[in-house]
C-alpha cells in the first residue's frame, strides 16, 4: 500500500516513520511512504505556499496553485488512490474505517496548515476528509501520522504471528480487556487468579466480562451500540465461571 503525504513540513515524519510497526511494514515492502514538500511546486523564488485570506481575518491560508500542482503530480503516479484531507469537518477515524482504508491501493494525504487550505482544493480534488478527534492541532501532520499508523496495522502481513489486530480495542466495538505479565505479584497487587488457572474457557469469559465492564464504565457511548449476547448479559449480571469448560 502506498501512502503519499503532502506537507509543508516533511521533516516532522522522519522519527515516527522510522520506528516500530511502520518501519516493519516498510522493511517488508508491504507499505511505501513518500513525502512531498508542497513548497517544491511553488513558482516564486521564495516558494510561497500561503497568503492572507480574502475578506480579512487572522492567520494565513494555504494557496491553491502549489497544492494543486502537487496533488496532480502525485495523482499521476497513483491515479486510483483517493485524496484525503485531514480536517475537523471530516469523518471520524475509527478502527472499522481504518480497515476500509487499508483495502485501498493507496492514500494521498493532504496536511493542512495555518487557517486551512483554499476551499477550491477540496472542491476540485478531495475525495474525503478525515478527522482524528474534536481538538485543534497545529497542522495535519500529526493527524496524518495517526492515520498511517492505524491503517498500516491492518495491512495484511504487517503484524507478526505473535500480534493480532483482531484483539485490539474497538475491533468488536469494545475496549480491550486488561493485560498482565510477570511477576505474579507486583507491589502487593496480584494478577487475577483466573489468568493463572490454565483454563482457557475461564480466561476467555473473564476477558470478555472485563471488556464489557470497562467499556460500560469508560465509554458508555460505545457500550450503548453493542449488541449483547445471552452470555454477555450473564457475565454482566455477575455470573461465575464455575461451569466453564
Amino acid at each position: 500500500m502506498k501512502f503519499d503525504i503532502l506537507t509543508l513540513f516533511p521533516g516532522m515524519f522522519s522519527g515516527p516513520f522510522d520506528e516500530s510497526i511502520i518501519r516493519r511494514g516498510r522493511d517488508k515492502q508491504l507499505i511505501d511512504i513518500a513525502l512531498h514538500n508542497i513548497r517544491d511546486w511553488a513558482t516564486d523564488r521564495h516558494q510561497t505556499a500561503d497568503d492572507a485570506p480574502y475578506g480579512g481575518g487572522a492567520g494565513m491560508v494555504m494557496k491553491p496553485e502549489p497544492l494543486a500542482a502537487c496533488i496532480e503530480s502525485v495523482k499521476r503516479l497513483n491515479p486510483s488512490a483517493p485524496v484525503v484531507i485531514t480536517s475537523p469537518r471530516g469523518k471520524r477515524l475509527t478502527h472499522r474505517f481504518a480497515g476500509e482504508l487499508a483495502c485501498q491501493p493507496g492514500l494521498i494525504i493532504v496536511c493542512g496548515r495555518y487557517e486551512g487550505i483554499d476551499e477550491r482544493i477540496r472542491d476540485l480534488y478531495a475525495d474525503l476528509d478525515i478527522s482524528i478527534g474534536d481538538f485543534v492541532l497545529s497542522g495535519g501532520e500529526i493527524a496524518a501520522m495517526a492515520l498511517v499508523d492505524a491503517v498500516t496495522r491492518l495491512v495484511p502481513g504487517v503484524l507478526g504471528s505473535e500480534e493480532s489486530a483482531e484483539t485490539d480495542s474497538f475491533c468488536d466495538g469494545l475496549l480491550e480487556h486488561p493485560h498482565y505479565t510477570r511477576p505474579p505479584v507486583f507491589r502487593g497487587v496480584a494478577v487475577p487468579e483466573v489468568l493463572l488457572s490454565g483454563n482457557h474457557e475461564l480466561i476467555r469469559k473473564w476477558r470478555r466480562k472485563s471488556s464489557l465492564e470497562l467499556t460500560r464504565r469508560h465509554r458508555p457511548d460505545l457500550f450503548s451500540e453493542t449488541v449483547l449476547t445471552r452470555e454477555d448479559l450473564k457475565l454482566l449480571a455477575g455470573a461465575e465461571f464455575d461451569h466453564a469448560g
